[in-house]
């Protein structure tokens, strides 16, 4: 920049030479500068003040404009930022075998305070209390006026008429996380199986589900995989099915005055279980908290059909026989030396009554002979016992999907003596689930191949190993039907369908030793139609007791086969199970009415 001189050296010359006053000159020039000094400084001054109204323009135009965007978006709660990796909430439903809900996802919101923004503390302690009875005031306020503390959860989950009734409140630091929770929609229905889930990691925007037990625990990782594309989780489980059998072994627990009862319904062929009810149950929109002293059994949480194991009687003479069967030691009209009582050492092994000196193998079944059944337990031998029983898959936990299916195993005696050998014979000296019992009856009955449960649907039959032959097979079927038409389960006839099965009385070991005499397990194991199985049903009542006559009455023929006969009665239609007349003898009359 050149800048001009305030008294130039030719202008003064002149001036003097002209006799006028030199001072003039830079007075004149002084003034000029200033003048284009602060024409300049003006010309500054309004750029800037146009750049900052620019600037004051574009920037209400920008509020304005996220203004109109906020207000005709749908209204949604303040979320707060969260560090970490994302919470995954999705989780897969789980359906019955006809694709009928068992359980799915429901958004909910919780409640949560943010005490930094809260304006009155107090107000809001006293109207959530008044929302939600179950919090205490004075807890809240403590917790709200709290120095430093800025995030409190008040609720995990809330109904719409809460989460609204929390909104008039109209305090700003109450604030609400979207997540989705587990909904049962059939409540108690099928609580065992489905077990039940809660929250894993929660943030406020969302909570993580995971499931605490029965199937939502075992599948836990495959619910929830957003691999599987949200598909469903089929069961086994007939819902209708399953809640006839629910509703009948109900009513049958209370007219027995049983402390506890299960039912177990299974395909014969691919061992799907359509069934599983154990009593006394829960709902698993509320499941309970477990029990932390006392017996465990006495909790609804307990699976009495897959955790409880249990001596369950002469059901398990079946095995017996169809091993001593497949053997080739005995024949189904072989005779059996049942004189008694029979004795080994200090034990003394005793029928429910005399059947006399000898009893065929048949009749050894259909009469329940505990002492037949342990001479042909003699004959098998305690290894070859043993190793049959592990065939059929009662020495060891089952691999059902429940995640307390492999702590279920079966107690087993600590020397497999030949008096252990004899008592585990008769369905003493070994303890098994009804669902062990259930998978063994199938395998007895279906051809002899050995069944596996599942709660899987299956596309079709399972066959596992050969356990027994077909013609054993066949036998065991025989002598099953004969123990109803004419045996200790005469009351499980049901018109319509062949019904075969075994009835099994245990009395209850005492916890420190020996065994009560007044106290049983009952145990039915039921097979239907008889002469082709397509199912097999075992109902087990705890402690029953049947009052209707003169002296009480505790054996499963008066006890579990009723209600096994009615639970038949009211799930094989809806199995698809048409009734049908068996077929009359050759030699036999029939009346026409003309």
């Amino acid at each position: 920049m050149i800048r001009r001189p305030l008294r130039p050296l030719a202008r003064i010359l002149s001036a003097r030479a002209r006799g006028e006053n030199p001072d003039a000159i830079e007075r004149e020039n002084r003034r000029l500068r200033q003048e284009a000094q602060r024409d300049r400084a003006r010309v500054l001054a309004e750029g800037r003040l146009l750049m900052l109204g620019v600037a004051f323009v574009v920037a209400f135009a920008a509020i304005g404009a996220r203004m109109t965007v906020i207000a005709t978006a749908e209204a949604a709660e303040p979320r707060a930022a969260a560090s970490g990796d994302a919470i995954e909430a999705s989780r897969a439903d789980i359906v019955d075998r006809n694709g009928r809900v068992l359980a799915t996802n429901l958004v909910t919101h919780a409640l949560y305070a943010q005490p930094h923004q809260m304006v009155d503390p107090a107000r809001a302690a006293r109207a959530l209390a008044a929302v939600l009875p179950d919090l205490d005031p004075a807890a809240l306020l403590r917790q709200f006026t709290e120095p430093g503390r800025r995030f409190v959860w008040i609720k995990r989950r809330l109904s719409p008429e809460q989460m609204q009734a929390v909104h008039e409140i109209g305090e700003p630091g109450l604030l609400f996380g979207p997540r989705a929770m587990r909904l049962y929609p059939n409540g108690a229905e099928a609580a065992h199986v489905l077990g039940g889930a809660g929250f894993g990691r929660e943030g406020v925007s969302a909570a993580e589900i995971r499931g605490t037990a029965g199937v939502e625990r075992a599948w836990d990782a495959w619910l929830r995989d957003p691999a599987n594309g949200a598909a469903p989780l089929v069961l086994s489980l007939d819902l209708g099915v399953q809640a006839a059998v629910r509703e009948v072994l109900g009513a049958g627990m209370r007219l027995m005055n049983a402390k506890g009862a299960s039912a177990v319904l299974m395909d014969a062929m691919s061992g799907e279980v359509a069934a599983l009810v154990s009593l006394p149950d829960f709902d698993p929109n509320g499941r309970p908290s477990p029990l932390v002293e006392g017996d465990p059994s006495d909790s609804p949480l307990f699976n009495r059909a897959v955790q409880g194991v249990y001596e369950l009687g002469s059901v398990s003479k079946v095995f017996t026989a169809a091993q001593a069967l497949e053997l080739g030691l005995v024949g189904p009209e072989t005779r059996i030396n049942t004189q008694g009582p029979l004795t080994w050492g200090r034990f003394r092994i005793r029928d429910f009554r005399n059947y006399g000196p000898h009893l065929s193998v048949t009749d050894v079944i259909v009469k329940s002979s505990n002492i037949g059944t342990a001479r042909m337990a003699m004959q098998i031998g305690a290894e070859r016992q043993q190793a049959f029983l592990r065939g059929l898959g009662l020495l060891d936990a089952l691999p059902v999907e429940l995640s307390e299916a492999p702590g279920a195993r079966p107690l087993l005696p600590r020397q497999w003596s030949e008096i252990a050998m004899m008592t585990i014979s008769y369905g003493h000296g070994l303890s098994i689930s009804p669902l062990h019992l259930a998978a063994g009856y199938a395998t007895m009955v279906n051809g002899g191949t050995r069944v596996s449960p599942t709660l899987l649907r299956r596309p079709g039959p399972a066959r596992g190993e050969r356990v027994v032959s077909e013609a054993t097979s066949a036998i065991i079927r025989r002598m099953l039907r004969e123990t109803v038409t004419r045996g200790t389960a005469s009351l499980a006839e049901v018109q319509g369908y062949a019904v075969g099965g075994k009835t099994g009385t245990a009395d209850k070991p005492r916890p420190g030793g020996g065994y009560y005499s007044d106290r049983v397990i009952a145990t039915f194991a039921a097979v239907f139609p008889a002469h082709a199985p397509r199912y097999v049903l075992v109902v087990t009542l705890d402690e029953p007791m049947e009052t209707s006559g003169r002296e009480p009455r505790r054996t499963a023929g008066w006890t579990a086969v009723p209600v096994a006969a009615e639970v038949i009665r009211r799930a094989a239609p809806l199995l698809g199970l048409r009734p049908a007349v068996e077929p009359a003898a050759a030699d036999a009359l029939i009346r026409v009415r003309n």
